[in-house]
């Protein structure tokens, strides 16, 4: 159900491949470089944010970077890991799990242990999953500002006791899905009133909450206009949805002590708040996202 492993972009992947890249460029902080690392993304905004935070550090550090940016979806950025074309691409825990583990069931809410099952099956693979940031992109569900202030609501499980009075807006498969209605059963003991099928994080669901026909949906975490809308991501306090934290997936054979060194670093300032900011300034403000990954470097000091 998220936008990570979304089929939709896999026809313009294939055409992305076929240009050898959408987006690419080249930089480097120092007339002598300490090597190439060639940075591949999906095909949406957050990724390319990403890979351009990831290149913008190594290019400060001396290495010379390249991207490829808008390759497309999983099916199209893994192989090109695997086979050389790039030698890291911003991933993320759990959906990267499942995609190369063929979908065997093995990610969790905990993401150090979803991290190193998945590990297991990169290594493989010569590729490794280096440290986990603590940004996720991920399912979540949101409530408006005054359905927040009339219940006290902060977490999932607050729902439990009122789920009764509230209606549920989702995409037409979340009756079925384990990490939607049915989990909000089994873990949090949440019944709702009712259900009405709309899309997934789409118009049809931010409609529904403005005209109050819903109080409670499913959107992404790190979606850019959450705040504008007046809603707000209640806590997965038990952990229903897997722990898709982004993390760095990269070749071994580049991930060197210090490249790792440097990942790990932006990795571990990493947020979820971050993540909105800039996907907002990309998405709603129209800014380029590597004006955008280079403000953030230098606000938090990455450059000092």
């Amino acid at each position: 159900m998220t936008r990570k492993i979304g089929m939709g972009w896999l026809v313009a992947g294939f055409v992305a491949l076929t240009m050898v890249v959408a987006a690419c460029g080249s930089s480097s902080s120092s007339s002598t470089s300490k090597g190439t690392v060639t940075i591949g993304g999906f095909n949406f905004p957050e990724s390319s944010i990403l890979a351009q935070l990831y290149g913008e550090s190594l290019a400060h550090a001396g290495y010379t970077v390249n991207y490829k940016l808008l390759l497309g979806p999983r099916e199209i950025v893994a192989p090109a890991l695997e086979s050389g074309q790039i030698d890291v691409y911003p991933g993320y825990a759990a959906t990267d799990l499942e995609y190369y583990n063929q979908g065997a069931g093995e990610a969790s809410g905990d993401v150090t242990a979803t991290n190193a099952k998945l590990n297991s099956h990169l290594q493989l693979l010569g590729l490794e999953a280096l440290t986990p940031s603590a940004a996720v992109d991920q399912n979540a569900f949101a409530v408006t500002k005054d359905t927040q202030s009339k219940y006290n609501l902060t977490k999932l499980s607050d729902l439990a006791p009122i789920g009764s009075q509230l209606i549920l807006g989702a995409g037409p498969e979340c009756p079925t899905r384990p990490f939607c209605q049915p989990g909000l059963s089994s873990v949090y003991g949440i019944t709702f009133k009712d259900f009405k099928a709309l899309d997934t994080d789409g118009p049809l669901t931010r409609a529904a909450f403005k005209n109050g026909s819903i109080q409670v949906g499913l959107v992404f975490s790190s979606d850019a206009d959450l705040t504008s809308l007046g809603l707000v991501v209640l806590q997965d306090d038990k952990h229903l949805e897997n722990a898709d934290n982004v993390v760095p997936i990269i070749r071994t054979s580049v991930a060197s002590a210090d490249v790792t060194t440097i990942l790990n670093k932006l990795s571990a300032g990493l947020t979820t708040a971050d993540l909105v900011t800039m996907n907002g300034q990309v998405e709603l403000q129209h800014q380029d996202a590597d004006a955008v990954a280079q403000t953030y470097l230098q606000a938090h000091n990455y450059f000092a």
